[in-house]
């Protein structure tokens, strides 16, 4: 089990808390502590980023609570009709086929053509070296992996999003091609890979302080540890889990305690 590998995620790069923007760093602190409908709220949406910025927003919270589907969809038309350049209507697609992603891969429809053709326009419409090509390669890599069933596609997509996010100096980005990357090594059996690409993500949410993130990093690395490291990771994932009201509502049936009496060496 990868957890937040097989959702998905991030619904936007950067991290909102770098230079001087005070607007930008509410955001960033409202969206890290499962925030979104508060952190959307603060974006004007009748110019095309801070638009893009809110449908962002609002799909990432239905990933981590698997709600908020019309918001969203709402959201995500208004950004489509003020979109402008082919740059910006690019970014729009790319949202439009993570949102058909999402609602695919957590059983609410299946819109994975929807998904793939949406990705495909926003290919198109985005220039190879943009800066919203990473994260566009970063998701045409979670339809080959958890809809298309396509290891070796998805993680040349992932090498190539790693690349752009590392290029572009977009750690959060980084924390999640670092976290698909490991997911696959572990299912090749490549443990001491897996453990450094799930360190690594862990490392770099925890010091951008992307609390809602970091209890599906614990997990994932305590997949690669032994006991008692194991132990004290899950429980430290279980007290953010708790912390944050539950989110992601997807992971809470990893973080199960043990049944009394369960052996857990």
């Amino acid at each position: 089990m990868l957890g937040e590998g097989n959702v998905a995620h991030t619904a936007m790069s950067g991290n909102g808390t770098t230079g001087d923007d005070p607007l930008q760093t509410a955001v960033w602190r409202l969206r890290s502590r499962a925030c979104w409908a508060d952190a959307a709220a603060l974006l004007p949406a009748d110019r095309p980023a801070p638009a893009l910025q809110r449908a962002a927003l609002l799909a990432e919270r239905c990933l981590y609570t698997e709600g908020g589907w019309e918001e969203a969809e709402d959201a995500l038309r208004t950004a489509e009709a003020v979109a402008h350049s082919d740059e910006e209507r690019g970014a729009a697609a790319c949202e439009r086929g993570y949102l058909a992603y999402a609602a695919t891969l957590l059983g609410v429809r299946d819109r994975a053509d929807e998904a793939r053709a949406a990705l495909g326009r926003a290919a198109a419409l985005i220039p190879p070296g943009a800066a919203g090509r990473a994260l566009l390669d970063f998701r045409r890599g979670l339809v080959a992996q958890n809809l298309a069933g396509a290891p070796q596609a998805a993680r040349a997509a992932f090498r190539r999003a790693h690349a752009g996010a590392t290029a572009n100096a977009d750690p959060l980005l980084l924390s999640f091609t670092w976290r698909h990357l490991a997911g696959l090594a572990l299912r090749d059996g490549e443990l001491t890979e897996a453990r450094h690409g799930f360190a690594e993500s862990l490392r770099i949410r925890e010091e951008l302080g992307y609390l809602v993130g970091t209890a599906p990093a614990l997990v994932s690395l305590a997949d690669t540890e032994e006991e008692p490291e194991a132990s004290r990771l899950r429980e430290e994932a279980r007290r953010l889990f708790r912390l944050l009201g539950g989110v992601p509502t997807w992971l809470a049936q990893q973080l199960a305690p043990p049944a009394p009496g369960a052996a857990t060496a």
